[in-house]
């Protein structure tokens, strides 16, 4: 299945429908912000710092006057934070068309979560685990309704160490446990969409990639930053699969979509494979299992 000419403005029209995008200050997440929000969506940009976000809405409104938008402070590395935002959402609004899971940190210096967990791997899969699990009664009320993950190229870099989540015992890789945590979203992803079936109405659970493009998650990175300037796609290109992903009529749950180019890297989305050990159902189910207990969040499926 090839989309050599999908862009943008190939998205439908998105007027009553209502959307989250987590991270969406910048980068991928504010692109697919923008783009939903010119297609009429009404769009929540869920981002740490409000302050930031608002410059986003400004920004997506100087462009296009009648986006609807608004700014919901959410921090994944904090669960509490995560509750909150699941708690003020159900309040305001009935109805979630689409779930976008974007934001994630990327290989910073060892650190944690507010709740003790590895940096990457709290934010990155358990923060969005929790927040879709406090939400998802939402999501299966809504008609039509999405999940997307937005995992990476590298989780072909990702072996999780269950004895070691934490990274408390081995010396620290920030690579590689950003690879455990972007397979993480593709053990999601997976046994999500496993767990939901394929009744009708029943939410899509989908997970895409950007390809290499240049956005502000490589700034603990300077070689990554030099070859962007060679080799990254523009912003742009790189929200494509998560837009395809999110508005494509031909979308299957399970599906994972990433740019058509050389190795992925760069090019219009289409429909891709992720490596063997992120289809392994029996660690996406012991993930799941960990999650729920990590994160205090019991799915109602």
């Amino acid at each position: 299945m090839s989309h050599d000419k999908w862009y943008s403005k190939d998205v439908p029209d998105q007027s009553g429908r209502v959307g989250i995008v987590t991270g969406a200050s910048s980068g991928i997440g504010y692109e697919t912000a923008r783009i939903l929000a010119e297609k009429n969506a009404k769009v929540i940009i869920a981002v740490r710092n409000p302050e930031k976000g608002n410059n986003a809405l400004n920004k997506i409104k100087a462009g296009y006057s009648k986006a609807d938008l608004s700014v919901m402070e959410l921090d994944l590395a904090d669960l509490k934070s995560v509750k909150q935002f699941a708690e003020v959402y159900k309040k305001e609004y009935k109805q979630l068309d689409l779930l976008i899971n974007n934001a994630g940190v990327m290989i910073p210096p060892y650190s944690k979560t507010t709740d003790g967990f590895e940096l990457q791997f709290g934010t990155n899969h358990l923060g969005h685990f929790a927040l879709t699990g406090l939400l998802l009664d939402v999501v299966k009320k809504t008609a039509g309704s999405r999940i997307v993950n937005v995992s990476s190229m590298a989780h072909t870099q990702g072996n999780i160490n269950f004895d070691d989540l934490n990274w408390e015992k081995r010396k620290y890789t920030p690579w590689k446990a950003y690879g455990d945590s972007k397979i993480a979203n593709l053990y999601f992803t997976y046994e999500l969409a496993k767990k939901l079936g394929s009744a009708k109405d029943t939410p899509l659970v989908v997970a895409a990639h950007p390809g290499w493009t240049a956005t502000e998650l490589q700034r603990h990175s300077g070689l990554m930053s030099f070859l962007n300037n060679l080799f990254a796609q523009k912003i742009e290109m790189g929200a494509l699969p998560t837009l395809y992903a999110a508005v494509a009529s031909d979308v299957k749950s399970g599906d994972y979509f990433g740019p058509s180019g050389f190795k992925e890297i760069r090019g219009y989305p289409k429909k891709v494979e992720s490596n063997a050990l992120s289809k392994d159902t029996a660690i996406a189910k012991k993930l799941w299992d960990i999650s729920e207990e990590l994160t205090g969040i019991t799915y109602n499926l």
